[in-house]
């Protein structure tokens, strides 16, 4: 593999450091100006001014650039920039925006680019293509690379194998310092990044594990194993990414062993990866408490057009259900004119104390907070926020009914109602969320739409039962 390349301008104190910074800002600045630069590049077919243009732009930055274009302009890009393209940018840009691209450069293109790739780049990128077009990509790399590949592709997806990269540095306890530096130094076979050497057993199971920083700080001859510590967290290759992140940002991992089905280490994620692979867990939860999955604004109008129907298909029968409670009391709305104006202020607030529930309980069970160890202790808590919640705003919601109506009693059924909705919205808020994750249901992603419903009849249901009960 490729050497990792550094910045030859040392940063030597904080003059330098302020500089970087102005630097940073300034990129940041200048992109909407780079991006128009691009695009008048693009539209004369101009190469080297293109290139010129990318020079000095990180890989992250052309990959703005890249997401910003439109279809026809990246299918030029690609067309003037080839092979020559920054392989980085591909692992930074947006699923679709890459897949896009990757359809965009011939199989032999491909090729040229990710073999510059460390092994858990390459299964990132390739992921989502077409099998003929892996089998292309792949043929470009030595036998052994291929092979240890096509392995990470049998893993699941989301695993722990996936997002593991095979360029590790290990060595056996009884090595000492000097030849474990001799060894690095006559290999051009390095990782790109690595923090931690990996000990390893006769059997090649890991032991322990030894930071680059204390093997550098100690003398030649120091063996290992006196410098190795306990590793605190090895994964096997089949366990999901969001357990990996979750170890790594609990226990502050640099890098942690991944080892097969017979313990022996097959590879390391390094804290990079994790922390991918965690906001990507925390974005999925984001996205799906929103019903919309994992859209992206790179996706066609048609593809999220579908993404998008079926939630607002659920949300409209919630609705109906709704609008049915209403109609059942239609005889005490038609005689007591202001249940039509007041009833909308009950639901929505019940709907926002459940989204607030809801949130904080889809991500407590994402992070292992909620368990159940503590889910009675947690519901009690919601239940009681709730309630103080629903008396306080039943005292200035049944004020403001009062003043506004004229009508005393007309402000204690407001007041009635929304203690009794802002209590439920707490219980289905925490409830709703626990219960499908017992059922096997991810909670994100169905949660929000219960939560709305129940709060939505109950609060229809409190206030116009009530109504229909003392003022008709």
């Amino acid at each position: 593999m490729n050497q990792p390349t550094h910045d030859a301008r040392p940063l030597s104190g904080a003059s330098d450091a302020d500089m970087l910074i102005d630097e940073m800002d300034a990129a940041a600045v200048e992109t909407p100006k780079i991006v128009a630069d691009v695009k008048e590049a693009l539209e004369a077919r101009q190469r080297e001014r293109l290139l010129a243009d990318l020079a000095e732009l990180h890989a992250a930055d052309i990959a703005d650039v890249l997401e910003q274009l439109r279809t026809d302009d990246r299918r030029v890009f690609i067309g003037l920039v080839g092979a020559d393209l920054d392989p980085d940018v591909l692992t930074e840009l947006d699923e679709t925006v890459r897949d896009e691209v990757l359809a965009s450069l011939r199989p032999e293109q491909i090729a040229e680019v990710v073999k510059e790739l460390d092994s858990d780049e390459i299964v990132y990128v390739l992921e989502d293509v077409k099998q003929e077009v892996r089998d292309a990509a792949l043929d470009g790399l030595e036998a052994s690379d291929r092979a240890a590949i096509e392995q990470s592709f049998a893993y699941p997806e989301y695993s722990a194998g996936r997002i593991m990269q095979r360029e590790m540095v290990w060595s056996p306890a009884h090595v000492s310092v000097g030849e474990i530096i001799d060894r690095m130094r006559a290999t051009d076979e390095l990782p790109q990044r690595f923090y931690e050497i990996m000990i390893v057993d006769p059997k090649h199971r890991p032991v322990g594990k030894v930071a680059l920083g204390v093997l550098m700080g100690a003398k030649r001859e120091v063996v290992l194993e006196t410098l190795m510590s306990e590793l605190i967290s090895v994964f096997n290759t089949d366990q999901p990414q969001e357990e990996v992140g979750r170890a790594f940002n609990k226990y502050h991992l640099i890098s942690a062993p991944v080892v097969d089905e017979d313990g022996r280490l097959v590879g390391v994620i390094t804290i990079d990866d994790a922390m991918e692979a965690l906001d990507e867990e925390a974005e999925e939860d984001l996205m799906r408490l929103g019903g919309v999955g994992d859209e992206s604004l790179g996706d066609a109008v048609a593809r999220t057009v579908l993404s998008r129907f079926p939630w607002l298909v659920v949300n409209l029968v919630t609705a109906v259900l709704a609008s049915l409670v209403i109609g059942a009391f239609d005889a005490a709305i038609e005689k007591v004119v202001a249940l039509a104006v007041l009833m909308p202020i009950v639901a929505s607030m019940g709907g926002n104390a459940g989204t607030q529930t809801l949130t904080v309980a889809v991500r407590a069970l994402a992070t292992k907070d909620l368990t159940t160890a503590n889910a009675m202790r947690i519901v009690g808590r919601e239940a009681l926020v709730g309630l103080m919640n629903g008396w306080a705003f039943a005292l200035i919601i049944g004020v403001v009914g009062y003043v506004w109506f004229g009508d005393i009693a007309l402000g204690g059924v407001l007041a009635a109602a929304m203690v009794i909705n802002m209590l439920i919205a707490g219980l289905a808020g925490i409830l709703i969320p626990m219960g499908l994750e017992r059922a096997g249901a991810d909670p994100a992603l169905a949660s929000a739409v219960f939560v709305t419903t129940v709060t939505d009849v109950v609060g229809f249901f409190a206030f116009l039962g009530i109504a229909a009960a003392l003022l008709t």
